[in-house]
């Protein structure tokens, strides 16, 4: 018992972030919307979480990371493929675990998010709706090429498409990584 209690002492920013995660989770699934309230907390705790463990250079390898997960998802949301919530969820995680992590994390999400994307389909059986509109999406981001254009007619596909809550396969997928890297 006392191994679990260090252990949850230990690590009890990771099951801050966990916690967090599944609320986030679970709005999104509901509402798909991550709200501010949550991403932008998240994000400044990790600034300061990173400061008070490693001081200036923490704070600036969190702000780094911040950065560098708000990249990896910014290109989805301009034209359209993913919320604006999701894209600073991923930095709230990047804030507190670095751009290493961040990276796994993203690798697993995009893994995650991709089973559960075929899952969703699967479940609604219109595999030749899906192919056609990924088809077409691909397309239109190779030929028009243009994010406010695109983002254009995102949202006008947007009604007739299966929307995936991506706070789900995010929290699952930086659960299960934390997990497996010892972090909780």
């Amino acid at each position: 018992m006392d191994f679990i209690l260090n252990h949850l002492v230990e690590n009890w920013a990771m099951w801050a972030v966990s916690f967090t995660l599944v609320v986030a989770a679970v709005i999104d699934g509901m509402y798909l919307k991550v709200p501010n309230a949550i991403t932008f907390p998240l994000i400044v705790a990790g600034w300061i979480y990173s400061t008070a463990v490693g001081g200036w250079v923490g704070l600036g390898w969190s702000v780094a990371a911040t950065i560098f997960g708000l990249a990896l998802l910014f290109g989805l949301h301009l034209i359209g493929g993913m919320g604006a919530g999701d894209v600073k969820l991923l930095a709230g995680i990047a804030a507190f675990v670095h751009i290493e992590h961040t990276w796994y994390i993203f690798i697993a999400t995009t893994i995650v998010g991709a089973m559960m994307a075929l899952i969703q389909i699967a479940f609604s059986g219109q595999w030749t709706k899906h192919y056609l509109q990924a088809h077409a999406i691909l397309q239109e981001i190779v030929t028009v090429r243009d994010a406010d254009k695109l983002y254009e007619i995102s949202q006008e596909r947007k009604p007739s498409m299966t929307l995936l809550p991506y706070g789900i396969p995010m929290t699952v997928a930086a659960i299960g990584y934390f997990a497996f890297a010892g972090l909780i």
